[in-house]
């Protein structure tokens, strides 16, 4: 019986590369975090793939620390298909015009 190995993190300047888009993306929306049950959920989807790094909980897709990236309403999974659940976003001019409930299909 062949023995499972765990993935190998991408180079050092990959992951570089993949933590300034996410930084710049988390930071550009208002640093958005995911509720304490998303990021519960999205851990236990990392706890259960292949490409997790459980020594040091990375990524082995894209390198990212998953106690960090799991809490960021901007990150994504990094397989495909991800195996997070999607997390809405809504910019503050979307947020602004969105009807309220309360006034029914008034415009």
């Amino acid at each position: 019986m062949a023995e499972d190995k765990e993935p190998k993190l991408p180079s050092f300047f990959k992951m570089a590369a993949t933590f300034t888009k996410e930084l710049a993306a988390y930071a550009a929306k208002g640093a958005p975090n995911v509720s304490a049950e998303s990021y519960i959920k999205r851990l236990d989807a990392c706890n259960s793939c292949p490409f997790l790094i459980k020594d040091t909980m990375r990524c082995g897709k894209c390198g990212c620390l998953l106690e960090q990236k799991a809490k960021w309403r901007t990150s994504d999974c990094p397989a495909t298909p991800s195996k997070w659940e999607p997390e809405m976003m809504m910019s503050d001019d979307e947020h602004k015009t969105k009807p309220n409930p309360e006034d029914g299909d008034k415009i």
